[in-house]
């Protein structure tokens, strides 16, 4: 056993295996000595474009290339040229719409057949029987008299729904029109052709549901949002990840060119597009239909605090490893402090301004932010010392978040704490990939670091059920559960870790480059993953304060035996309002625990107590679109709590045990 003595006083448990028969176990709470606060925003989310994850997935746009920018203009449109049809297709530059969107599409007919082309979307475009789709474009007839029809059309060539313009002059003009389609299909085609003799020409094309998340035009996707909300995330990060650095600079995110009209927002290559020789996406692009703005919008949606990652003049060190010169800092620096005035400044402003010009008037109350993403050596320290002591000298109330590099416990990551504790950083953001053994024996990680040293944000986390960029690695039961046994460890030590969120969020399923993510999309649904609803049952029974807890077993396993890798796991909170104890347990071992469970001081207890179960009929168990709802909590009531009452915990099992306090 361990001497705990010393430790419960910050309210941490002992992490202890079970043997490989049903393990007898005590689990003491000491209810009536609470011990540090936990931050309210702990457990949150982390956002990246990767996986498809903004453009054919959050952001609800059905039209790829919709402006006709990418580098091949035509990707994701193709002729439509019946036997009878005659006509031409051009890319033309000259007098656009637009001159941030130069790039438009000529459709030339010389038939009265109908002429022209479809959009395949992003894998296909997912839509709904009966719902509505707001189609839009700018176009100007060029000559002739031939008419425009928007028709869409099912996978199978079934017409869902078709609509002819009126009129089409011969100025820039936006048109729009309205489609129903009659059937649900989730690889529907826009197509756009003239019939008759004319010309016409076209740009900045659009297909939205008009269902979309709080129902806003060209907004995101309602169900993908909801997934988000039903987390109840304490803090979003956005928008990445490896794509805040890019492969150079010229490549890296810039959060300005996200703001504005969307036809003035510059399309950029996606670092996902190209980074994996064994899952290209040469048609992934950013076209910023989710930006910056949108992304403060989400947050103040979904009740989390927004915590945006900046570049901080360094490329991905991965790739390029470009450097922005010392001396040349200072524009870096700049887009900080023009990012705080935008998101928390007066409407008297230049940013704030801005900010109230796209309909905002209100800060957004931004408290944090990220200056690098996963960065490493003496160049980040310098770089990190010189973004620190600005932001700092004029913006205290903003707390940095620091970067420790990829990995956990390498080199790499020991000097970048030992220097960042020197320059006093507020939070420092460590990154893990590892297998669920990791996990396991990881859950005391952080019971001996420095609680008057920089704070902890566990910024990237996921356990591999096959290594690290397996297109194997699934997410399933047992790799969520190693993912609940660490989160104890981060619970108990709430006054070191103040951060935890998951990473990837979003993979489409038939474009992914990473996973295991949190949660899987197709064009039609949606996926919560195990490992999504250990982290909701974290979100959602979060608790003010951690508990002092101890675990002990009837029967430890020998040292160095196999079964050596703790499997039985513990924490428990305190919830002010309403009061009660909130009992964390995880089983993530083949055999049932049948356990003790004493809370001690507590007064009072029992009424209305009730446990929440997330198990699975195997470690392997998952959710899919097939069967969603394969590993999902269950919630009942308990009858027979007291302060010293018995419960049994299933094998590969997490369980939340809510206990009212009178």
């Amino acid at each position: 056993m361990l001497n705990l003595n010393p430790l419960i006083a910050l309210g941490l448990s002992a992490v202890l295996s079970t043997s490989a028969m049903a393990a007898t176990a005590t689990i003491e709470v000491q209810a009536d000595h609470p011990a540090v606060t936990i931050n309210s925003a702990m457990w949150g989310i982390f956002f990246e474009d990767i996986n498809f994850g903004a453009d054919g997935g959050l952001y609800a746009e059905l039209v790829k290339n919709r402006g006709f920018e990418f580098p091949d203009p035509m990707m994701g449109w193709f002729r439509l040229s019946p036997s009878l049809a005659k006509g031409q297709l051009s890319i033309h530059a000259d007098n656009p719409f637009n001159a941030a969107n130069p790039h438009y599409l000529r459709i030339e007919s010389e038939a009265a057949a109908p002429f022209g082309v479809a959009n395949e979307g992003f894998r296909g475009m997912g839509v709904r029987r009966g719902e509505t789709y707001n189609f839009s474009a700018e176009i100007r007839r060029i000559n002739g008299a031939a008419s425009f029809k928007i028709e869409l059309y099912g996978a199978d060539g079934s017409l869902l729904d078709s609509v002819s313009l009126k009129e089409c002059p011969a100025n820039w003009t936006r048109q729009t029109a309205v489609l129903h389609p009659k059937d649900t299909d989730p690889k529907a085609k826009l197509y756009l052709l003239v019939e008759g003799k004319g010309g016409f020409d076209i740009d900045l094309v659009s297909l939205c549901p008009e269902k979309t998340w709080k129902n806003r035009p060209a907004g995101l996707r309602a169900d993908m949002v909801q997934l988000l909300a039903d987390l109840k995330p304490g803090f979003m990060r956005f928008p990445g990840g490896c794509i805040v650095e890019g492969t150079d600079l010229a490549r890296r995110y810039q959060w300005k060119k996200t703001l504005g009209p969307v036809e003035e927002r510059p399309l950029l290559v996606n670092r996902w597009n190209y980074e994996f020789l064994h899952r290209p996406a040469p048609d992934y692009f950013q076209s910023f239909g989710l930006g910056f703005f949108e992304f403060f919008q989400l947050c103040e949606d979904i009740g989390a605090q927004p915590l945006p990652i900046l570049n901080c003049g360094m490329a991905c060190q991965f790739n390029s490893a470009e450097l922005c010169p010392l001396v040349q800092l200072d524009p870096f620096i700049q887009d900080a402090l023009d990012l705080i005035e935008f998101a928390n400044g007066p409407v008297t402003s230049g940013w704030g301004a801005k900010r109230a010009a796209m309909g905002h008037p209100e800060p957004f109350n931004m408290k944090m932010m990220g200056v690098g993403n996963e960065q490493w050596g003496s160049e980040y320290v310098e770089r990190y010392a010189r973004f620190a002591k600005v932001l700092k000298e004029q913006h205290p109330e903003i707390a940095l978040i620091a970067a420790a590099g990829p990995s956990p416990d390498d080199e790499r990551f020991k000097f970048l704490w030992s220097k960042l504790r020197a320059l006093k950083a507020d939070v420092i953001d460590e990154h893990c990939y590892a297998t669920p053994d990791w996990f396991l024996k990881n859950t005391h990680r952080y019971d001996d670091y420095d609680r008057n040293g920089p704070k902890v944000f566990m910024g990237e986390y996921a356990a591999q059920s096959q290594y690290t960029l397996s297109p194997k690695n699934r997410n399933n039961l047992e790799c969520a559960l190693a993912e609940a046994a660490y989160l104890t460890g981060l619970e108990r030590n709430a006054d070191v870790v103040r951060l935890a969120s998951y990473a990837p969020l979003f993979a489409h399923a038939e474009a992914w480059q990473w996973t295991p993510d949190l949660i899987w999309v197709n064009n039609l649904s949606v996926v919560a993953t195990p490992n999504y609803y250990v982290q909701q049952l974290f979100s959602r029974n979060r608790g003010d304060q951690v508990l002092p807890t101890t675990l002990k077993l009837a029967q430890e396993p020998a040292a160095g035996s196999s079964n050596a890798i703790p499997t039985l796991f513990a924490s428990a909170t305190w919830e002010s309002a309403p009061r009660g104890i909130i009992l964390k347990v995880v089983n993530a071992g083949a055999a049932s625990a049948d356990a003790e469970i004493r809370l001690e001081g507590a007064g009072s207890v029992g009424l209305g107590s009730r446990a929440i179960l997330l198990t699975g009929d195997s470690p392997a168990a998952l959710n899919s679109f097939e069967q969603p709802k394969n590993v999902v909590p269950v919630e009942s009531a308990i009858s027979d709590v007291s302060n010293h009452f018995q419960h049994w915990f299933p094998a590969h099992s997490m369980t939340v045990i809510r206990v009212p306090v009178k």
